[in-house]
């Protein structure tokens, strides 16, 4: 159930709402829109009934909600969010760029790499400093040292910084760092993970995991805004399918249908989209020409010693020729690949 609020509704007309919403054990959820508010409610056990709600001062109207996925659904929300992070807006008109190695590795690597994404027109800086990998021999990163790196490294560049945190031990080590979350595939549907970070108030990179479909993607998301941490972008970043001659199978078509049925900001991760280096640039200009709202892309100094994913990462020369590949179609696209002055 969505309660709408009247445009001249006033605060305590909000709250009376909210009043009427928590005396039945239910939990409001006020959501700002450009000219009026609504409030959504979690925590029913089935259908509300409306004119309880309709008759309070201030409402417009009480309307139920079709989509499982409430609080992130279009249905609720239907202007887009954008999202404000440090002197950056996702969302609207900008498009982003975050770049960097899959992992910390040295300071040399990540201060190099740093200065050459935003020289080439990146906005953040990606870089994992705890590893969660496939085998438990491979590379694990240098963890807190990793998360210094990555601290130093935005303070010489001003690049803001995201980095995977891997779970609830160190979400508090991470977040003290980063300046967005990032939630891996992995950890898509580690909902004790998703919960923790619903009760931070940090903006939240959430990935699709490699078989969850585009509705599964949506209620992890749900888990996140419904612990009334708003700050969420989706990312899709290839699925696991019957092919073997890439890494995943980069899921475009997850973009309009996420923009069509949520107002969260989406990203697309072209790197573990498709896994092969030469393919990357193709894919960072398919999710461009999507619809995204940003890209999230692998880029190393030696791809070919990298610690990890160096398979799939761009080397600096590789990265400024697409970025400037990408400024070309955003611009076609009415988008503006946003830089740091």
């Amino acid at each position: 159930m969505l309660i709408v609020m009247r445009p001249d509704a006033t605060a305590q007309d909000i709250e009376r709402v909210n009043d009427e919403i928590r005396r039945r054990g239910w939990q409001p959820h006020a959501i700002p829109g450009g000219t009026r508010t609504a409030v959504g409610i979690t925590g029913n056990p089935g259908a509300v009934e409306p004119e309880p709600f309709r008759v309070l001062p201030g409402v417009a109207d009480a309307v139920a909600i079709s989509q499982p996925f409430k609080l992130v659904s279009r249905e609720v929300k239907p202007d887009d969010t954008q999202l404000r992070i440090g002197d950056l807006t996702i969302g609207g008109s900008a498009f982003h760029v975050i770049a960097g190695p899959c992992s910390v590795e040295s300071r040399e690597q990540i201060l190099s790499t740093a200065h050459a994404v935003k020289k080439a027109g990146a906005t953040m800086l990606r870089g994992g400093a705890f590893k969660p990998r496939t085998s438990p021999y491979e590379f694990q990163g240098l963890k807190g040292d990793g998360l210094a790196l990555l601290a130093e490294a935005r303070q010489e560049t001003g690049l803001l910084v995201t980095t995977e945190v891997k779970d609830t031990a160190t979400l508090q080590a991470v977040a003290d760092t980063t300046d967005i979350l990032q939630i891996g595939a992995r950890n898509m549907q580690n909902f004790s993970l998703l919960e923790a970070v619903g009760d931070l108030r940090k903006p939240v990179m959430l990935k699709r995991g490699m078989s969850a479909t585009i509705k599964e993607l949506l209620m992890a998301a749900e888990y996140i805004v419904a612990r009334g941490n708003t700050q969420v972008i989706l990312c899709e970043r290839g699925i696991r399918t019957f092919e073997t001659m890439t890494r995943n199978t980069l899921d475009l078509n997850a973009v309009p249908m996420l923009k069509a049925l949520s107002h969260l900001p989406v990203f697309v991760d072209p790197s573990h989209g498709i896994g092969v280096r030469k393919a990357v640039p193709a894919m960072m200009r398919a999710a461009t020409a999507v619809g995204a709202d940003g890209i999230i892309v692998e880029v190393h100094p030696d791809p070919p010693r990298a610690k990890s994913d160096g398979a799939q990462s761009l080397d600096f020369s590789e990265f400024e020729k697409s970025m400037n590949e990408v400024r070309a179609i955003a611009q076609a696209m009415g988008r503006e690949v946003v830089r740091l002055g």
